[in-house]
């Protein structure tokens, strides 16, 4: 025969033990931790959670101020390979107008009742060459006359050194040619005389 079973009577699982707080090993490192003054339990996760998280933030910062660096120093020398790329044409060009400069000076000094030629020539190579020097200069081109200035071995080239009771030593008395630069930069040294004691 079958036992009729009562539905009121639910059957309930045998009580569990509840389960102990810390288990022995973390009861023991909760312990040293206490014993060192340090925090245990959810208070030590919180300090290194903030650990870890200042040093992926220190790591962060150093990172940006070197990707910084890199834009800054890739802007710098992309404006210098603008500026500079055109060093080599322009230490051609300036050749083109040191000429003009010589064939000015080859022309002799004007005086009245000269021929019209001749003076006609002497004022279309003083315009040219203006026009020339002006053109250079709006594109970063600069010539310098360096007569009378101190020699500087950064932007001079001493061709010759020759006594001289009025000029002080190491000045320059005459200029071959005049000092070039592109945007401040040295494109061509002027050759130059020096003075020395006499």
């Amino acid at each position: 025969m079958t036992q009729d079973t009562d539905p009121t009577q639910v059957e309930t699982p045998a009580a569990q033990p509840a389960p102990a707080e810390q288990t022995a090993p973390e009861h023991e490192a909760a312990a040293e931790a206490a014993q060192n003054g340090q925090p245990s339990g959810p208070e030590a996760r919180i300090q290194e959670l903030e650990q870890a998280a200042a040093d992926f933030k220190e790591k962060w910062l150093r990172s940006e101020a070197e990707n910084q660096n890199l834009r800054a120093r890739a802007k710098r020398d992309l404006d210098d390979a603008r500026q500079y790329a055109v060093q080599k044409f322009a230490r051609d060009v300036v050749e083109a107008a040191e000429n003009l400069r010589r064939a000015l000076a080859s022309l002799p000094p004007a005086q009245e009742g000269e021929d019209s030629v001749l003076t006609k020539m002497r004022e279309g190579i003083e315009s040219t060459e203006r026009s020339f020097i002006s053109i250079l200069e709006r594109h970063g081109i600069k010539c310098d006359d360096p007569s009378g200035k101190p020699f500087d071995a950064n932007l001079h080239q001493a061709m010759a050194e020759q006594p001289s009771a009025e000029h002080e030593p190491g000045t320059v008395m005459q200029a071959w040619t005049p000092t070039w630069t592109l945007h401040g930069r040295l494109l061509k040294p002027a050759m130059v005389v020096v003075a020395k004691a006499s």
